[in-house]
């Protein structure tokens, strides 16, 4: 019997960061980082969706960016208890092009001046 997958996606706001969470495994070392993101809906809903490896990517998971995720859902049994998972397999930042400049204000640094040997009525502006 084949199955068809069907594509699932969601737009919603990143309002948190949780930990990022690594370890070793049977195929290497691996690292996850579980994000809570909120829907815009009348009802907001708050999901935690998890990014996995080299998906995880710190200037697009930033609070505040609305996030196109794309993901599957899966579940799995253990101890007789259901738990599931949604995992992320694509994110884009809602409204970036590829073709954006980065914005790198974040990184602006001012340059320090001496400003204690100035007086008051000697501004600098």
């Amino acid at each position: 019997m084949e199955q068809k997958r069907k594509e699932m996606q969601i737009t919603a706001k990143l309002v948190q960061l949780l930990p990022l969470q690594t370890g070793n495994g049977k195929n290497g070392e691996w690292k996850k980082q579980d994000i809570i993101v909120e829907t815009g809906d009348k009802f907001p809903k708050k999901i935690c969706v998890s990014v996995w490896g080299d998906k995880i990517d710190a200037k697009k998971l930033k609070p505040g960016n609305m996030l196109k995720i794309d993901f599957d859902v899966e579940s799995r049994e253990y101890n007789s208890r259901w738990y599931t998972d949604v995992k992320a397999w694509k994110i884009e930042v809602e409204g970036a092009r590829e073709d954006q400049a980065p914005d790198y204000s974040a990184d602006y640094v001012p340059p320090s001046e001496d400003l204690s040997s100035q007086s008051e009525d000697d501004l600098p502006f």
